[in-house]
């Protein structure tokens, strides 16, 4: 048992960095960005070019992911998302836009890194055994506090900060935020910066774990989208319920149900769609409408 929560909450804590910058773009500009798993798959790759080829160290590699996922996110917003929303009335023109920019990073990173299994050198050595009954090598663990102290980290930010006040008055009444001095433009290019670095922070994250390959991008936006659903669609804390639920329900469906091969994600994905249709707003929304 304490193995299956140690996991969940290490796949949780993961879940909830993708979700949290999901949520921001969607709650500020109303926008599905079906790109968002393909920037974690982007800043994977630019953490391995900063570690595994120019030999620098993993931290440096965490920081060059944001930066970089941080300008790819700003000028998306600045030169794609911003004149389609003015200029067009229909919520399909940007769900239309951010496919085609999910497609358009997948041709880049298969030009610039290739479609092979991508990772890097452990930054710590050694597992942590107690008594059998929990196993973790101490590099999850690392990844897992610094996953947690970065959601921390968010929180802290939106609720305190002048830039989070402003977002979070955007994301509450866009009209009446901009009435009262609000910059709609700036603070909708910032938050969509912070989500797609947040994107590219756990893709860093996880190259150290599991590797990056061109293929992820897809099932990451999938489970990314389960998430906001499970808590609920523009609720912050909603989507950092959601990462930990569907943590929690992986690391036990792959523990339980390990000999049945992929009969574990069909359970999950069954279980979700039940959730669902009985609870459509997910646990921290509102009804829709």
């Amino acid at each position: 048992m304490e193995q299956i929560i140690a996991n969940g909450l290490y796949l949780g804590a993961q879940y909830a960095l993708i979700a949290l910058g999901l949520t921001l773009i969607f709650s500020l500009m109303n926008v599905l960005n079906f790109a968002h798993g393909q920037m974690y798959v982007f800043g994977g790759f630019v953490c391995y070019t900063v570690v595994a080829q120019l030999g620098m160290p993993f931290i440096l590699g965490l920081v060059a992911s944001a930066l970089v996922l941080g300008v790819m996110g700003a000028l998306i917003e600045r030169f794609l998302f911003r004149p389609v929303i003015r200029r067009s009335k229909r919520d399909e023109s940007t769900m239309l836009l951010a496919a085609g920019i999910a497609f358009f990073l997948d041709a880049v990173i298969l030009l610039l890194f290739g479609e092979k299994q991508r990772g890097v050198p452990k930054i710590v050595n050694g597992v942590f055994n107690w008594d059998f009954r929990l196993i973790m090598p101490y590099d999850r663990i690392l990844i897992g506090v610094l996953a947690i102290a970065l959601i921390a980290g968010f929180i802290l930010f939106m609720q305190y900060s002048k830039a989070g006040r402003a977002m979070r008055a955007l994301a509450q009444d866009r009209m009446a935020a901009q009435l009262m001095g609000v910059d709609v433009d700036r603070y909708s290019m910032i938050g969509f910066a912070m989500g797609a670095m947040l994107a590219g922070l756990v893709g860093a994250l996880l190259v150290t774990i599991t590797g990056v390959n061109l293929g992820m991008g897809g099932p990451t936006s999938v489970k990314a989208f389960l998430m906001i659903m499970i808590g609920g669609a523009s609720v912050i804390s909603g989507a950092i319920a959601g990462g930990f639920i569907l943590g929690m329900m992986e690391s036990v469906g792959l523990s339980v149900l390990s000999s049945y091969g992929d009969v574990t994600y069909l359970v999950i994905f069954a279980t979700l769609m039940v959730f669902l249709a009985i609870r459509p707003q997910g646990l921290m929304g509102k009804p829709w409408g």
